[in-house]
């Protein structure tokens, strides 16, 4: 991530992406409740594409909080 050896700055960078994809994935979510709710015809394909990238997004997002927060017993 960082050439830098401060952990802060890695975790600075993690939480500024996790921002960046959970507004995302919010959107997005925004967008396919709005195509499924009225699809237009033939949008079929883009309605699979946008979960698919939900979807990913998700993933990526659970990725990031684990390595903000690893679930290591005490």
């Amino acid at each position: 991530m960082n050439d830098s050896n401060e952990p802060s700055a890695d975790v600075t960078s993690l939480a500024s992406r996790l921002a960046t994809l959970t507004t995302e994935h919010r959107d997005l979510d925004a967008v396919i409740s709005q195509i499924s709710s009225a699809p237009p015809p033939g949008d079929e394909l883009l309605l699979r594409r946008l979960k698919k990238r939900k979807l990913l997004v998700k993933d990526r997002i659970a990725i990031i909080q684990r390595l903000l927060d690893p679930d290591i017993p005490a």
